[in-house]
């Protein structure tokens, strides 16, 4: 792995030999709020191409944390993967293995480990990222209500309930301290029913299923959120699960607005 980059060189980089990580991110939500993954994967690996090129190391790492999940929602497993191992590895040669940074690619790097089917590799970067973002961030941070909650669908995975519930609650208290995050909340209520019918069955957990799915629907219907890509892409994700307990008219409801942003999006356009 990595046997291609010359660390040492790429760290001597003139500071203008950069990439511009604010034109890449504002063109890479461009293509994610149509549903252009494979345009975003394009883009992502152009600028790959160019910060390796150019000898600038954070700007690789910083388009690796990206690509990671692009590729994640593509269901490309080798690419989510080697994005993951690639951008940690970077981690010593930027020196900054305690920063904030860090601590977002361990979470992204733990997110697809889980994603694609090693929960125990997930759980081992999200302890990382834990010690960083606790250490480091302020209680009320939105990034530690990310982390929580994708910690919490690792453990899931791996039977540990208690402490799965511990952290989706953890998660639900940071973002209920923000000021737009209904979206976040109605995800992690949604990750409360799958648990609950994990851990209790899901006859014994009927009632508590219900519960946690009229939570989620009434955060995901919320007049006050807006209506944008990030919206729909939410939308999307959240309607099988309401789709699989049964609630088909919201699972609908859900689908035909993220489609309606969408078009509204230009998805579909010339690429």
């Amino acid at each position: 792995m990595n046997d291609y980059i010359d660390f040492n060189a790429r760290c001597r980089c003139a500071p203008e030999d950069t990439i511009p990580m604010d034109r890449v991110r504002t063109r890479l939500d461009e293509y994610v709020g149509r549903r252009d993954y494979a345009g975003a994967a394009r883009h992502l690996a152009y600028w790959l191409a160019e910060a390796r090129a150019l000898g600038d190391t954070r700007g690789e790492f910083a388009v690796l944390n990206e690509r990671m999940g692009v590729c994640r929602k593509m269901g490309d497993g080798p690419g989510a993967l080697q994005s993951a191992e690639e951008a940690l590895a970077l981690l010593p040669v930027l020196e900054n293995e305690d920063s904030i940074a860090a601590g977002t690619a361990y979470v992204n790097a733990g997110t697809v480990s889980d994603c694609f089917g090693d929960p125990e590799t997930a759980i081992a970067r999200f302890e990382a990222a834990r010690r960083i973002y606790e250490a480091s961030l302020a209680p009320e941070d939105e990034r530690l209500g990310g982390l929580y909650n994708n910690m919490a669908l690792a453990l899931t995975d791996l039977g540990r309930y208690g402490e799965a519930e511990d952290c989706y609650r953890r998660a639900l208290a940071v973002m209920e301290r923000q000021r737009s995050g209904q979206l976040e909340r109605a995800i992690t209520w949604l990750n409360l029913a799958d648990l609950a019918a994990a851990s209790l069955g899901p006859d014994a957990a009927e009632e508590r299923i219900a519960e946690h799915l009229r939570t989620a629907e009434a955060l995901l219907t919320d007049p006050t959120v807006p209506r944008n890509g990030y919206y729909a892409f939410v939308c999307e994700k959240c309607a099988p699960t309401f789709s699989y307990y049964g609630w088909f008219g919201t699972a609908s409801d859900l689908q035909a607005a993220a489609d309606r942003i969408y078009r509204e999006n230009g998805e579909g356009a010339a690429r």
